[in-house]
C-alpha cells in the first residue's frame, strides 16, 4: 500500500522563512558554504577527495555475494498508465513523443499521480529508472497551470544538477519555461543574473544555494515547491545541515518531493519535519541489473595493477574507471593517455566547464575512458558504459552497487571488475 492513513491531527510546517534552524546558523560560521567534515565520510562537495580519511579493509566478495543475492530477487511492477492518460500539456505531449516516451517506468507511472494531486511524496527508486522524469513531468505540468509556481530542485553534484537541467529542457521544450542551475566551480555572476529573471525552477547545489542565499540573490520565499534528488547520497556527503536551512526559508504551504535509492533513518527524521502526510512510493526493482558480470582480479603490486587494466581495456569498448582520490585519478589518467589511450578524468578539483567537456567528449565516444571519484561521477546516466573498474575498492557497499550500476543500463550486458592489491 502506498497510501498512508490520513492524520486526523492538523499538521503544521516547521517555523516561517523568518525562524532559521539553528544548525543552519552553525554552518555559517565563518561564512563557509561547505558542510562539516565532523559527519559522514569526509567528502567535500564538489567531487570526491578522502584526505585524512582512514581506509578500512573491504571484504569485496561478500560486496559480490551480496548484489548477486539481490538481483535474484527483482521486483516487477505493473505499469497501470501511459504518457497520453496524464493531463500534460499539448506541448508536454509532443515532446514526450518526441522523446519516444510512450509507457510511463514504475517510478513515474505511480508518483506522478499523486505529485498532480499536489501531495507531499517520497519516491523509492534506483538510479537509471526515470525518476528525474517522475517529479519534472508533473512540476512542468503544474507551474503552465499557474506560472506564479516557482520550483526548488536540490541535487548532490554539479553533473547530476546539469543532467537534471538537460531533461527540464527536453520535456519543457516550446513553452517559454525557464531554469536557473546554480553550482559550484563556475562564476557566480551569471547565475545571480539568472536569478534575477526569476525562472520558473531552480535547480542547484548545496553549497552554491546557500552562498547565493547568504549573498541575497537567492529568493527562497517564493519558492512553493521544493525536491530534493539523492536524499541519501546528500545526507551521506553531510549536507544535512545546509538542506534544513534551504528547506526553512521556503513557503510554509510548499508542495515537498524526497526522492533517494534507500531510507535510512535520518532520511524518515527529514520527512517527519518537513513533508506533510507524505505518500511512499516504493519502485526499488532491486538495486543491483543481474546482466552485469562481476569479477575480482587479484594483483601484487601497483605496477602488476596497471598492467591488468591495459589488457582489460584492449577487450573494452567504453570503459569507466573508479579511484579513490583526486590525486590517484589523476596520476592513472596521466598513465593511460601517455600510452596512448583516450582518456579524460573527472573529479572536484577540475573546473565544471572541464568536467562537462570531460563528459560530453565520453557520451560522444570521443574518449574510449573515463577515470572519476565517486562523488563526481553519482548519479550520472551514461549510455553505452560496457566495462567498470575498480580501480581501488569501493568504501562500503553502497559506493559499490553505485559504481557497477553504471554499467549494464537499459538491459544491456555490462562487465564490473575490481582490482586488488595483496
Amino acid at each position: 500500500m502506498e497510501r498512508r492513513k490520513p492524520n486526523t491531527k492538523k499538521t503544521t510546517r516547521k517555523s516561517s522563512y523568518k525562524q532559521r534552524d539553528s544548525r543552519w546558523k552553525q554552518s555559517s560560521n565563518r561564512g563557509s558554504s561547505r558542510p562539516s567534515r565532523g559527519r559522514g565520510r569526509g567528502r567535500s562537495g564538489g567531487g570526491g577527495g578522502r584526505r585524512g580519511y582512514t581506509f578500512k579493509s573491504i571484504d569485496i566478495v561478500s560486496f559480490i555475494d551480496k548484489v548477486k543475492k539481490e538481483s535474484q530477487t527483482h521486483k516487477v511492477f505493473d505499469i497501470v498508465n501511459a504518457f497520453s492518460d496524464f493531463a500534460f500539456d499539448g506541448r508536454m505531449k509532443n515532446n514526450l513523443k518526441r522523446l519516444g516516451f510512450v509507457t510511463p517506468t514504475p517510478i513515474q507511472d505511480a508518483a506522478m499521480v499523486h505529485i498532480m494531486e499536489g501531495e507531499d511524496v517520497i519516491g523509492l527508486a534506483n538510479t537509471g529508472t526515470g525518476k528525474t522524469g517522475a517529479f519534472l513531468l508533473p512540476l512542468i505540468s503544474k507551474v503552465l497551470q499557474d506560472q506564479t509556481q516557482r520550483v526548488l530542485i536540490i541535487a548532490p553534484t554539479r553533473e547530476l544538477v546539469i543532467q537534471i537541467d538537460d531533461e527540464f529542457k527536453q520535456f519543457a521544450k516550446g513553452t517559454k519555461l525557464h531554469s536557473a542551475t546554480i553550482i559550484g566551480g563556475v562564476g557566480s555572476q551569471k547565475q545571480i543574473h539568472n536569478l534575477k529573471r526569476r525562472p520558473h525552477f531552480i535547480i542547484g547545489t548545496p553549497g552554491r544555494l546557500k552562498d547565493l542565499f547568504d549573498r541575497k540573490a537567492l529568493k527562497l520565499r517564493f519558492i512553493n515547491n521544493i525536491v530534493l534528488d539523492e536524499v541519501d547520497r546528500m545526507l551521506d556527503m553531510g549536507f544535512l545541515p545546509i538542506v534544513k536551512g534551504l528547506i526553512n526559508e521556503t513557503r510554509d504551504n510548499r508542495q515537498s518531493l524526497f526522492f533517494s535509492a534507500t531510507m535510512p533513518s535520518d532520511i524518515k527524521k527529514l520527512a517527519g519535519e518537513f513533508l506533510k502526510n507524505p505518500i511512499v512510493v516504493d519502485r526499488q526493482a532491486g538495486r543491483t541489473a543481474k546482466n552485469v558480470t562481476q569479477e575480482v582480479i587479484t594483483v601484487d603490486d601497483a605496477t602488476a595493477k596497471f598492467h591488468v587494466l591495459k589488457k582489460i581495456l584492449n577487450d573494452a569498448e567504453k570503459t569507466l574507471i573508479f579511484s579513490e582520490t583526486k590525486r590517484s585519478v589523476d596520476k592513472l589518467t596521466k598513465q593511460l593517455m601517455n600510452m596512448g589511450v583516450k582518456a579524460d578524468c573527472i573529479h572536484g578539483n577540475k573546473s565544471q566547464n572541464r568536467r562537462q567537456k570531460s563528459l560530453t567528449n565520453f557520451k560522444q565516444n570521443k574518449i574510449e575512458v573515463l577515470v572519476a571519484t565517486d562523488v563526481a561521477a553519482r548519479g550520472l546516466d551514461i549510455k553505452g558504459v560496457d566495462t567498470v573498474v575498480n580501480y581501488t575498492v569501493p568504501q562500503s557497499y553502497d559506493d559499490y552497487v553505485h559504481r557497477i550500476g553504471r554499467t549494464g543500463r537499459a538491459n544491456a550486458k555490462g562487465r564490473a571488475i575490481t582490482l586488488v592489491t595483496k
